[in-house]
């Protein structure tokens, strides 16, 4: 369910979205079915960019591939990476804490890019323990996404994977300092 929150923020500008029903004492004095607690709905977007509208009521939920009236085929979303930045330039050491170079950096980005929509992926090198990077990737993807967040931008998804994507060697120092970055991915009509 944390994933169907996530891509509701996303299509309503970052305000949680529900649709609550009459509760069971109001419905039966109108006379219509008896539906209690909330339902929650929204869209979702696919690794491949393309969208589903989902709906939860707590007891089951379900999802349907969002297409095009008229013509009927799928709508969906051009994904791509569009910043790679090195952790080093936009946080201290060890930390998850943006510099005020590393913020303005970010703002400026967000506020530019002219994409509708960002996942935030946070990664690490491998000189720490395995859940130590990845509780630390987590809140840099976290921080990275607040920023977006505090310009407006809608955030879809910020995950946290430590160490276990890297691009490059973890027995380099080379190596290790292309781990560690911040990935941004942009949703482009």
């Amino acid at each position: 369910m944390e994933r169907f929150s996530r891509a509701v923020r996303m299509m309503v500008g970052g305000a949680a979205l529900s649709l609550g029903l009459l509760g069971a004492s109001g419905a039966a004095a109108q006379g219509k079915p008896e539906i209690a607690g909330k339902i929650e709905w929204g869209i979702w977007i696919d690794d491949d960019g393309c969208q589903h509208w989902w709906a939860d009521g707590g007891a089951e939920g379900y999802m349907l591939d969002r297409v095009h009236p008229k013509t009927g085929k799928p709508v969906c979303v051009k994904k791509e990476t569009c910043l790679v930045e090195n952790t080093d330039t936009l946080f201290t050491t060890d930390s998850h804490k943006l510099t005020a170079h590393g913020r303005k950096y970010l703002t400026d980005f967000f506020k530019n890019s002219g994409a509708f929509g960002y996942a935030v992926y946070g990664h690490t090198d491998a000189r720490a323990s395995d859940e130590y990077n990845m509780r630390l990737s987590e809140r840099r993807a976290k921080s990275v996404a607040d920023v977006a967040r505090s310009v407006g931008a809608v955030v879809e998804r910020e995950i946290g994977y430590g160490e276990r994507q890297p691009i490059a060697t973890n027995s380099s120092a080379a190596g290790m300092q292309k781990n560690r970055r911040v990935e941004v991915v942009c949703y482009r009509w």
